[in-house]
């Protein structure tokens, strides 16, 4: 049973998500504005959280940076607006994707099962005894951890995917459409921004200088690809 929790402060939306994703293996719980969204993930385990971004008492973003001190839930933002704006900011803070309003019903549930794929296998044990090293870092597939210099790095599931893919293929150059395709699992392509935010992250947490990184290299008009020194 997955714990699913759709916070939104338009009950019409939520009541929309709930038909949406409903389905005998979800246990859906719902909140109508990011306090309440914080309170029950202090209380519940959740495999996936769906936050709308504008809401009264606390906004979607605040909530989504106060559960992130804590968890690294799969957290997809709603929103409202076709802007990249608040697309960014969410991403920037943590969030692993997003949902523009209107729903398609089909994306929704897409997104949510590919969201918990990814949760369900970062954290269970897998028979491949797989570690791949290069340089300082090292990515464990049967512990589903990550270390830099002996030190194990907390990473998203989104960014454990990315940095494995790259880990996987030393030197090759993906595209930002080939690792939407492949991590996202999915082929309508958002935009270039998603994944260089998340790129950005990963450099955060495994790069000694982000701005000058050793290993996660971008190749200008082409993609990103992480070198073997």
């Amino acid at each position: 049973m997955y714990n699913i929790l759709i916070c939104d402060d338009e009950k019409d939306i939520v009541k929309a998500l709930k038909i949406y994703l409903f389905n005998e293996e979800y246990n859906l719980f719902e909140a109508n504005d990011g306090r309440e969204a914080v309170n029950l993930a202090k209380k519940h385990e959740f495999h996936v959280i769906l936050m709308d971004v504008m809401m009264p008492h606390m906004d979607g973003i605040s909530a989504l940076a106060e559960i992130r001190k804590t968890s690294n839930v799969p957290i997809i933002m709603l929103s409202a607006k076709s802007e990249d704006t608040d697309k960014i900011l969410g991403l920037n803070v943590g969030a692993d994707d997003y949902v523009t309003k209107p729903f398609n019903p089909v994306e929704v549930l897409a997104r949510v099962k590919s969201q918990l794929r990814r949760y369900t296998q970062l954290g269970s044990l897998t028979t491949s005894d797989d570690v791949i090293v290069i340089g300082s870092i090292q990515l464990d597939d049967k512990e589903k951890k990550v270390r830099v210099d002996q030190n194990e790095v907390s990473l998203t599931p989104t960014e454990y995917e990315i940095l494995k893919l790259l880990m996987m293929n030393p030197n090759r150059v993906y595209s930002p459409k080939q690792i939407y395709e492949q991590v996202w699992d999915d082929c309508g392509f958002a935009s270039e921004n998603t994944v260089a935010v998340h790129i950005r992250h990963l450099r955060e947490k495994v790069e000694i200088n982000p701005s000058e990184p050793r290993f996660l290299k971008v190749v200008w008009g082409q993609g990103y690809k992480l070198e073997r020194n």
